[in-house]
């Protein structure tokens, strides 16, 4: 498989959704689904298990990263190591609550980055979000969190003490007891002293942004990258010295990245015709949503297809969400998603520079599309 080409998530099957179900099976939880086969494969036994997600870790990131990372590289050479695919759109608010509530996007709701909020012209930004909108009404499915609660799991998160009651850790986390952790060595320790002190059965969870935010800032590859990679293999090599007995670890990813290069870079608001018709312009720069005014929608199509030609899929919003893309899309959930929606092909980005953050422009790695770089996650298993 190379790089670029096409993947299509495997909701069901083998994506990230079905990372915690299985784990709560393997747990003993009553009515939880295992399609990757966990419970009676590489968590069988296991009492307590922990997930740690790296933001920004890709399948295809592993070869680049092995040389500077020797356990996470020793890992992923392990016979049951897999490869999985993370939702659509491949981007962290997306993945994270795929990961939290055992669903595809469109059942939970958070089908992207930026949304636009219905009734609205408002963007929001699921990273600042705090509780406008009501993160028990915009993601309204119970967590995995939650349902192990109910029956007994003692249940915990760990990631940045700024995280805390974010409308996202809500969404995507609620039911767990929530631990402040500001760096990835804190994240380690307060991840081994809940797998250690709390009754089994438990399930902990830790979360870790450094590798997602250097591809970003300085590129895939960069001093800066490699030096977050480090830092999760010297967490890692903390997490396996110290997991107490009984218990599994589980190393995932909510999507991969590849770099932008400039020339490939189409800024709708430079190029004549691409922002006619359009009312508000969401998503993100691998895969934009375009809210069409009244009656222009059509002709917006056309447009953006013209203009953008092989660059992108250029869809209406029915035929996107009958491509199953974001798995069954519930009706509370269709309008988040543009009238017309273009999904970038090979290393294109369609950049927004009048309404997005200043900062996205500047990215240099970049997410959200179909690519294997961007869909395809690793699932690495641990035993203590």
């Amino acid at each position: 498989m190379t790089g670029l080409q096409t993947v299509s998530p495997r909701y069901g099957e083998a994506s990230l959704a079905d990372v915690l179900p299985g784990a709560l099976t393997a747990l003993g939880v009553p009515g939880s689904t295992d399609p990757i086969g966990l419970a009676a494969g590489p968590l069988a036994g296991a009492r307590r298990i922990a997930v740690l997600l790296v933001d920004g870790l890709g399948h295809h990131m592993l070869p680049l990263a092995a040389p500077h990372a020797p356990v996470l590289a020793e890992l992923a050479a392990r016979p049951d190591s897999l490869a999985l695919t993370t939702g659509f759109p491949s981007t962290t608010p997306s993945s994270l609550a795929s990961l939290g509530t055992g669903a595809a996007p469109g059942a939970h709701g958070l089908v992207g980055f930026f949304l636009n909020v219905p009734g609205t012209d408002r963007v929001l930004n699921h990273t600042r979000w705090t509780d406008d909108p009501d993160p028990l009404r915009w993601q309204p499915l119970r967590t995995q969190f939650d349902i192990a609660s109910a029956y007994g799991v003692s249940t915990h998160v760990v990631a940045k003490p700024e995280f805390a009651g974010s409308g996202l850790t809500v969404a995507a986390w609620r039911g767990g007891e929530y631990i402040g952790a500001a760096e990835p060595d804190a994240v380690a320790a307060h991840m081994l002293r809940a797998l250690t002190t709390a009754p089994a059965p438990t399930l902990v969870y830790g979360y870790v942004p450094d590798v997602d935010r250097w591809g970003h800032e300085a590129g895939l590859g960069s001093p800066q990258w490699i030096g977050a990679v480090r830092q999760v293999d010297r967490m890692l090599t903390r997490l396996l010295d110290g997991l107490p007995p009984d218990t599994a670890l589980l190393v995932t990813a909510d999507h991969g990245q590849l770099d932008i290069p400039a020339d490939t870079r189409v800024d709708v608001d430079t190029v004549p015709g691409l922002r006619d018709g359009v009312r508000v312009l969401a998503g993100e720069p691998r895969v934009r949503y375009v809210h069409t005014l009244p009656g222009a929608r059509d002709d917006v199509l056309a447009t953006w297809r013209g203009v953008l030609g092989d660059a992108a899929w250029v869809l209406p919003r029915e035929e996107a969400v009958a491509a199953g893309w974001f798995g069954p899309v519930s009706e509370a959930h269709l309008q988040r998603v543009g009238d017309v929606v273009a999904i970038c092909r090979d290393r294109t980005a369609l950049l927004a520079t009048r309404t997005d953050p200043p900062t996205v422009a500047r990215l240099i790695a970049m997410h959200g599309s179909s690519t294997a770089l961007e869909m395809m996650i690793p699932l690495l298993i641990a035993r203590s």
